[in-house]
């Protein structure tokens, strides 16, 4: 069994080939992944009132929902960008992260949130709508709040994640 990529309205999603999508992961609609992307396990990435964009390297692991909203007449995407992380079991709706960013386990970003790139969301946490969480912050609880900033070694893991994930999913790639 592999993924399953539907169409919604006639747009069917655009994978680049080097992405890895693992089996029971469903994309929907007006979704681009990019080059070496990895959507892992039992995600669903639903772009059916508004387009998702995934960047090159961004990884998403096991369970997580990515969706978008239409909301008074406007169709708001969700954009994840290059080399960003997402842990298992994240809901993102309707938010941005730039490049570099980190979203933790069970965390959910809302509706036109930023996490600027070198920004980390912690597990657990919840990014209320149009909250702006800035590079080099750790954001922290329900709702998330300024935590502190992040140590050196916080940073280098963010970087050492995306960079595992694509070996991984080269790994799984190559097994089939």
């Amino acid at each position: 069994m592999g993924p399953v990529i539907l169409p919604y309205r006639n747009i069917l999603p655009r994978i680049d080939p080097s992405a890895f999508i693992a089996p029971g992961a469903i994309v929907i609609g007006d979704v681009e992944i990019g080059p070496r992307a990895n959507i892992w396990f039992n995600c669903v990435i639903r772009g059916d009132d508004a387009p998702i964009r995934i960047g090159a390297g961004a990884n998403i692991q096991d369970g997580t929902i990515v969706h978008v909203t239409f909301e008074l007449g406007e169709h708001i995407e969700c954009v994840i960008g290059d080399d960003a992380a997402i842990g298992h079991m994240a809901l993102l709706h309707a938010c941005h992260l730039e490049p570099g960013a980190f979203v933790g386990m069970k965390a959910c970003v809302m509706d036109r949130a930023i996490v600027e790139s070198g920004a980390m969301v912690a597990a657990g946490a919840v990014v209320t709508p149009r909250k702006r969480v800035k590079s080099g912050e750790l954001w922290a609880g329900t709702p998330a709040r300024f935590a502190r900033l992040l140590k050196p070694e916080e940073q280098e893991y963010m970087r050492w994640v995306t960079a595992h994930y694509r070996e991984l999913a080269e790994e799984y790639r190559k097994r089939g």
